[in-house]
């Protein structure tokens, strides 16, 4: 098996690359990550970080084309809730304290190169009724 991001895989290998990309991505901006693929649930936090004070959750997006439209536009209001819940979670597990935020990382591999867009504070709590 090859990790070359930009070989045609499987939804599972394609999910993994692009979570990759974006470990490396949040790394390389100075982000701490301190867990992946935390559950809760059928709920998952694909990357949790530190930045400046703040815990943030990211939420990683990969397809191969936008035929169905941005990765990002299938971070819909009822996972942002799941999302939300899931955080809460963490933060009482872990004992945290720690101003939160949402973020979302939307990945589109091509064969020949990807595109990444980091969508910074992409959803918020305030106003959801969980």
């Amino acid at each position: 098996m090859t990790t070359d991001p930009l070989k045609k895989e499987s939804t599972n290998n394609l999910g993994n690359i692009g979570e990759k990309l974006a470990r490396e991505h949040l790394e390389a901006e100075g982000y701490a990550i301190i867990d992946t693929n935390w559950r809760l649930g059928r709920h998952e936090a694909d990357i949790i970080a530190y930045y400046e004070g703040t815990l943030v959750f990211v939420e990683v997006k990969t397809r191969q084309d936008d035929n169905l439209g941005q990765p990002e536009e299938a971070v819909t209001l009822s996972k942002q809730r799941g999302y939300i819940k899931l955080a809460n979670a963490y933060m009482l597990s872990r004992r945290r304290e720690e101003e939160v935020r949402f973020d979302i990382i939307s990945i589109i591999i091509r064969p020949t190169d990807f595109q990444l867009k980091h969508i910074v504070n992409a959803f918020s709590a305030v106003g959801l009724y969980l």
